[in-house]
C-alpha cells in the first residue's frame, strides 16, 4: 500500500502538475495536504461499498481511498476531459482498473446510485446536496470541508430537515 501511495504521489508531482491539476507550490505538500487529508475518510466508510468521488479532479479523495481500501469499488466522477484523461492514466498506472471506474460526467448526469458519495473542495454544502443527493439515495455524503463546515450546516439546516437528512462535523 505504501508503494502504491508513493507511486500516486509521484504521478501527482509530475503529470498532475504538468497538466495543471495542482498548483506549482503544492509539490512539497502533496502528502500532508492532499493524500493524508483524503485518508481521513478511511474509517468513516463501511466495508465492501460502492463509492462515488464527485468532482474527483486529480483523484482526491477517491484514489487514495481505493489504494488503501481494496474492498471498495470506486467511481471517479469528473466532467472535465483533461482531468478525466489524467484519472484514467493514473488508474491504469496504479493497476486499479478492476475496481476503479472513471466516468466523465457531471454529478447530476449520473443515474447510478452509490452507498457513499465523497467529495473534496467541490462546492458549498447546499450545492453539493443538490448535485449528490440522487447519487447516494439512502446512503451518505462524506464531504471534506474546511473551517466553514459548521456554518454551511447551519445555513442548510432547513433543506437538510426537509430532505430527511442530517449533517455533522467529524
Amino acid at each position: 500500500v505504501g508503494q502504491e501511495l508513493n507511486q500516486y504521489i509521484d504521478i501527482l508531482a509530475n503529470r498532475g502538475m504538468e497538466w495543471g491539476l495542482l498548483g506549482p507550490r503544492e509539490g512539497g505538500r502533496l502528502w500532508q495536504r492532499h493524500v493524508a487529508n483524503s485518508l481521513a475518510l478511511v474509517d468513516l466508510i463501511g466495508t465492501g461499498l460502492d463509492i462515488a468521488d464527485v468532482g474527483s479532479g486529480a483523484g482526491l479523495p477517491g484514489l487514495p481511498l481505493a489504494i488503501v481500501r481494496p474492498d471498495l469499488r470506486v467511481t471517479l466522477i469528473e466532467p472535465l476531459l483533461r482531468r478525466s484523461n489524467f484519472l484514467q492514466l493514473a488508474v491504469d498506472e496504479l493497476g486499479l482498473g478492476d475496481r476503479v471506474d472513471v466516468r466523465r460526467a457531471r454529478a447530476e448526469e449520473c443515474k447510478q446510485t452509490f452507498d457513499v458519495v465523497v467529495c473534496r473542495a467541490v462546492a458549498p454544502l447546499d450545492k453539493l446536496l443538490k448535485w449528490t443527493t440522487p447519487l447516494f439515495g439512502g446512503g451518505q455524503l462524506v464531504a471534506l470541508k474546511g473551517e466553514s463546515a459548521e456554518d454551511e450546516i447551519r445555513s442548510t439546516s432547513k433543506k437538510l430537515a426537509a430532505s430527511g437528512l442530517r449533517a455533522e462535523v467529524l
